[in-house]
Formats: C-alpha cells, sequence, structure tokens
C-alpha cells in the first residue's frame, strides 16, 4: 500500500515554480508537481498568484509512484492555502495623524543633534 494514496489530501511545501507547474516536497523522501493544467479550472497566467516558494499548502494526490518517490498533485477543487491572509480594517483614531506632525519637527531635530554630537 502506498504511503500517499489517489484522493488524499496532505500537507506539503512549495519548494519550486516554473512554468509549467509547481513542486512540492512533502516529506524527507517523497515530492511532487502539480502541473499547470491542476492549478485551476480557469487559465492560469502567472502561477506565482497561486503560491510561493516557502508556503506551506494542502493538496489532493492523483497518482504515486512508490519506485521514484514521485507523486502528481492537484490544487483544483480544494481550498489549499493553509493560512489565510485576514483583512483588517484599519481604524482611525480620532487625533489621526496629529501626534506625527505635532512631533516630527522634534524627532528630527532630536536625531540631526544626535548625528552632529557624534562626528
Amino acid at each position: 500500500m502506498t504511503k500517499y494514496e489517489k484522493g488524499r489530501i496532505v500537507t506539503g511545501c512549495v519548494t519550486g515554480i516554473e512554468k509549467y507547474g509547481i513542486f512540492v516536497g512533502l516529506d524527507e523522501y517523497y515530492s511532487g508537481l502539480i502541473h499547470i493544467s491542476e492549478i485551476s479550472d480557469g487559465y492560469v497566467r502567472n502561477i506565482n498568484d497561486y503560491v510561493n516558494i516557502g508556503e506551506t499548502i494542502k493538496v489532493k494526490v492523483l497518482d504515486s509512484d512508490d519506485d521514484i518517490y514521485h507523486v502528481k498533485l492537484t490544487i483544483k477543487d480544494i481550498d489549499y492555502r493553509m493560512n489565510k491572509k485576514k483583512n483588517h480594517k484599519i481604524i482611525e483614531t480620532p487625533n489621526g495623524f496629529n501626534g506625527l506632525s505635532n512631533n516630527l519637527d522634534i524627532w528630527i531635530n532630536e536625531k540631526y543633534s544626535e548625528i552632529v554630537s557624534k562626528k
């Protein structure tokens, strides 16, 4: 029985990106390729829009070759992102930039004096 069964969803690390697909390290022995046709049902203009090198993602196993420790993978139809970016709304304080504008000249003069005194 193979370690990576067809249909199983596993975690891997993106180790390389080429025009034709994404290389994923699964463990110390197994690695896999997500062919460009297995990234999305739509047209993939730039693979870098989907993943980054070093990113940990979920992948679905399409096929496995235990003799050469290679796995064919897909990210179609699965939620492959491990750490989704959260959109945090920035709430403006009542004072806004007043603290910066009130102190900027003071901070610049302090830093300038510090630099001049070191010469």
